[in-house]
């Protein structure tokens, strides 16, 4: 496993992510209709994570999901992130 190269980290910016520099760790807020939709929406994704043993920090309020990608592992951004971000966006 390697760390991120700042070209596939500008492609996530580009998707709405942001960068935590202290970290090194990509954020994004997540809203949908409801809680229902919300909550459907952490299961699907609980499945991927645990698929990939690459699980989330996740915060669910109501209809809003707050969520920190970084691979402890590596004290910074993995490949693993990538792949969970995009199938959390294809998610949506």
């Amino acid at each position: 496993m390697t760390k991120l190269d700042d070209a596939t980290l500008q492609e996530l910016l580009a998707a709405g992510w942001v960068h935590d520099p202290e970290r090194d760790a990509i954020t994004k807020s997540f809203v949908f209709k409801n809680f229902t939709q919300a909550f459907g929406w952490m299961t699907q994704m609980a499945i991927v994570a645990e698929k990939m043993n690459h699980h989330p920090e996740w915060f669910n309020v109501y209809k809003t999901v707050d969520v920190t990608l970084t691979t402890h592992d590596m004290n910074g951004l993995s490949e693993l992130d990538v792949k969970l971000a995009k199938a959390m966006d294809a998610a949506c």
